[in-house]
């Protein structure tokens, strides 16, 4: 589940994203600017993205029960990956649609001063909610690059608003440079070309959020540093021999699921073992909180392996 700072996250990306809407809208309704219909829209999704997001949040926090004895974790997982597929088909959709239809049909922007006034005041807000995602971002990041660490997270909701926010920033300032150009240039087809621009950074964004949300949904391995732990408290219990095969899998940001490959000593009894495999999981669980079950295989193993 996502932790509490996540959680601030998204809810300042809301409250953001519901003002900034509001504002690009009747701007837009008043100046008649395609550019700025493709911004309100675009932040009009953010905003629902975000709703969708607390929503998987809530459910990926409900308890284990009959049909789901391992929880509900990977409604997370699901719920963003909705949000990447809305980012493509409404937001993108939508403002390459308006563009191609201001092109062919356009419109002259009249006020565009009320274009310039938003999209400031959209860029000042969009620039705060990013300011504070960017925050959280980086206490995971470590030393990795910002891809490499977008790559390798398992809690979606912090890069899902970091990368919404980034491109609404740059989408801010593409609906900026289209109404500037077309009131200079008296070209009022810069303002549909600047919308298809939105529409295709929106796409670019929303490819790259479904494949990583897609990757989490599947199922994706815990980190390597948690893994090797798991295996070493392992190796280390009196009675154990060696480790074999090791599976994990993230059902959660903080919720994973181990099995493995056991070989217990000779002589044992199966008390013994019983006893050894309880220890063992204790101590992985004390360690590693975020593993919330262990599965362990008695096995004659031939080569110590992890994967």
């Amino acid at each position: 589940m996502a932790g509490k700072s996540s959680k601030v996250v998204v809810y300042a990306a809301l409250a953001g994203n519901l003002l900034i809407a509001a504002s690009k809208l009747v701007a837009a309704a008043f100046t008649g600017s395609s550019a700025m219909l493709s911004e309100g829209v675009h932040s009009l999704v953010d905003s629902g993205n975000q709703g969708l997001i607390l929503y998987g949040i809530y459910r990926s926090e409900q308890p284990p029960d009959e049909q789901h004895p391992l929880g509900y974790g990977r409604e997370l997982y699901f719920w963003s990956f909705v949000v990447a597929l809305l980012i493509f088909s409404l937001g993108a959709g939508i403002s390459i649609y308006e563009g191609i239809i201001h092109i062919r049909d356009p419109v002259t922007i009249s006020s565009p001063w009320v274009n310039y006034t938003v999209l400031g005041l959209a860029f000042l807000f969009e620039g705060v909610t990013c300011a504070i995602a960017l925050r959280t971002f980086e206490r995971e990041r470590g030393k990795r690059s910002y891809l490499q660490a977008a790559t390798r997270s398992r809690d979606p909701t912090v890069f899902l608003v970091l990368f919404e926010d980034s491109a609404a920033l740059l989408g801010i300032l593409i609906a900026f440079a289209g109404t500037l150009t077309a009131e200079i240039f008296e070209v009022p087809q810069l303002d549909g070309i600047a919308s298809i621009g939105i529409g295709l950074l929106l796409a670019a964004t929303a490819i790259f959020l479904a494949r990583e949300t897609k990757g989490l949904l599947i199922g994706e391995p815990a980190l390597p540093q948690i893994r090797e732990s798991i295996v070493s408290l392992a190796r280390a219990e009196p009675g154990v021999d060696g480790v074999g095969r090791l599976i994990t899998v993230h059902l959660a940001p903080d919720q994973i699921v181990a099995a493995m490959d056991v070989n217990f000593a000779d002589g044992l009894s199966a008390a013994d073992v019983e006893h050894i495999a309880q220890r063992m999981e204790s101590r992985v669980k004390s360690e590693q909180p975020d593993v919330i079950a262990i599965f362990v295989s008695p096995k004659a193993i031939a080569v110590s392996l992890t994967s």
